[in-house]
């Protein structure tokens, strides 16, 4: 599958790293930092979407804030000082994801503090943790934010578009930060390896047009997707799937994460084969009852996978991360997306 074998390539390109030397020696994740490690690999400097960032020492105490960035530092040995409180995915309302929970016990650590984003970053809460840096290469921030949180601590954002991006870059961009970037790049070649192999029980997954939707049934006047600038849908790619005609052209003029359309646009998605979406157990046939929303091939057929909207670490498990890619959540979601394919035109 190229895509998946030429993203660890790009998630390198996307970090422009100027350090004060040629290599870098930063100690394998779970190690103990080193004089001699600490003084190698930094200070290093990051662009992003809102200029550069320079982390001068390597960090002892980070902070991450909104989706992912923690579950980058766990997968590399490294235990935040707070990271957010997840409402979204949650299976039994702790605030922190089941495969979070797995890696925080296999490194004898407690759980870090949570910071409450109902409303937004919880700036009083970072700035209270004192961290060395701040991880965020995969979020929304906005220049306010970055700015607000540059007072804290050094902000690792995001590299180009908000939301956009994905696995790959959210593992290299953070460890980079952390002065693991040989172990991150490492780690996302054996994941990779991990997607293959799981991928390669389901051929009938490859080459099937897709698209990630949001059904939303009280307005069904529109019709919306997430656009190849969201990881959700770069993943499908990952698995050996294709991007309906209209969700690649239309990403290309567009730097959205969620982009919508006209149902009476509906002959846009004649090419759509399986469509990834939230719901429940009456989602399909609603959308099957619908005289617009059922000429869509997938709905047509049933090639619909139905992620559970309320709760459910299955639903989070299609926003991969370093730590969900292992998962069993992951293979299940695969299975589905199998099965959806069978039942495709």
């Amino acid at each position: 599958m190229p895509r998946i074998r030429t993203a660890l390539a790009l998630a390198a390109a996307s970090v422009l790293v100027l350090t004060g030397c040629a290599t870098n020696s930063a100690p394998a994740a779970g190690d103990g930092p080193s004089a001699s490690n600490e003084a190698s690999g930094f200070p290093v400097t990051l662009k992003n979407a809102f200029g550069e960032t320079t982390i001068k020492t390597k960090p002892e105490r980070v902070a991450t804030v909104s989706w992912g960035n923690q579950e980058a530092a766990l997968a590399l040995g490294v235990v935040p000082v707070g990271m957010p409180e997840v409402t979204w995915g949650d299976d039994d309302g702790d605030g922190v994801l089941p495969w979070v929970e797995e890696k925080l016990a296999s490194l004898d650590a407690k759980t870090p503090v949570l910071f409450d984003e109902a409303q937004g970053i919880d700036f009083e809460g970072v700035a209270d943790t004192a961290p060395d840096v701040i991880l965020a290469a995969y979020s929304g921030l906005n220049q306010a934010d970055y700015d607000k949180l540059s007072k804290i601590a050094p902000v690792v954002a995001y590299p180009t578009v908000a939301w956009g991006t994905t696995w790959q870059e959210l593992t290299v961009i953070n460890g980079t930060a952390l002065g693991l970037k040989t172990q991150a790049e490492e780690l996302v070649s054996q994941l990779t390896k991990t997607l293959d192999d799981e991928v390669a029980k389901y051929p009938e997954i490859a080459g099937k047009k897709v698209m990630f939707s949001s059904y939303d049934a009280t307005n069904l006047s529109q019709i919306g997707f997430y656009s190849l600038a969201d990881p959700r849908a770069k993943f499908l790619e990952d698995l050996g799937m294709v991007p309906a005609k209209t969700v690649e052209e239309q990403s290309k003029t567009s730097t959205e994460f969620w982009i919508t359309n006209s149902t009476e646009d509906i002959e846009r998605f004649e090419d759509v084969q399986v469509i990834v979406t939230y719901g429940d157990d009456s989602t399909l046939a609603a959308m099957q009852g619908d005289p617009l929303l059922s000429r869509i091939p997938a709905v047509k057929n049933g090639a619909v996978v139905v992620l559970p909207a309320v709760n459910s670490s299955l639903a989070a498990a299609a926003n991969p991360s370093p730590l969900s890619i292992p998962n069993a959540l992951t293979g299940e979601y695969i299975a589905m997306l199998a099965e959806a394919a069978k039942k495709a035109s």
